[in-house]
């Protein structure tokens, strides 16, 4: 089973393109991005986008932030070999999260983290961990907002790892066979935010 673990290495270069590109303010390659993510990893959206729908927005673009930033990492790490997560690979990473969290469920936020999780994924998960608690030290997001998309960014993580080490694979992306139609600027974005494509991951400027 080839190895899934993503390095510290690619996790501090990804932190340090996502604060280049953000003190830059370069819409075309945020936009870019985006771009990618809607095309490459519609049920990942999809899974942010019902936490949007149950705790709102401020509490959905957190998870559509730290989901981005999760596939971004692996994305870096292992490019090519990288899967698109169908639905059911979300399904599953979640049983599975939610059974590891089970116990933790009165602890504080920072330390609800999966054992399992954490186990195959050491490097992302301390990453994860300090990144969240940098948000709440520094009022960029409420502790309520961390505990709530902490599991599901953990959820995110899991299918990745299952999907990259072949235990429950995912649908390979390049070469790309296109199984469902071109998403038109003008339709729904897969996200589920209720926005036209070009208006939300389709990457137009407002």
């Amino acid at each position: 089973m080839p190895s899934a673990v993503v390095p510290a290495e690619s996790i501090s270069a990804t932190i340090d393109s996502f604060t280049s590109l953000d003190k830059s303010g370069d819409r075309v390659a945020m936009n870019d991005l985006a771009r990618r993510l809607g095309k490459e990893q519609p049920a990942l959206l999809q899974a942010a986008a019902r936490v949007r729908a149950e705790h709102g927005e401020q509490v959905g673009e957190a998870a559509v932030f730290y989901a981005t930033l999760v596939w971004a990492m692996f994305d870096r790490a292992f490019g090519d070999r990288l899967p698109r997560l169908l639905p059911q690979n979300i399904e599953d990473a979640q049983k599975i999260v939610d059974a590891e969290l089970g116990p933790l469920a009165e602890a504080p936020f920072a330390e609800r983290v999966a054992p399992g999780v954490k186990e195959r994924q050491p490097h992302l998960m301390a990453k994860l961990v300090e990144l969240l608690a940098e948000d709440v030290k520094e009022d960029a997001i409420p502790e309520a907002t961390a505990a709530l998309i902490f599991p599901p960014t953990q959820v995110a993580i899991e299918a990745f790892d299952a999907a990259v080490s072949g235990k429950r694979p995912g649908q390979t992306i390049k070469p790309v066979v296109r199984d469902e139609p071109k998403i038109g600027r003008n339709d729904p974005c897969p996200c589920g935010s209720g926005k036209k494509y070009k208006r939300c991951h389709g990457g137009a400027a407002a």
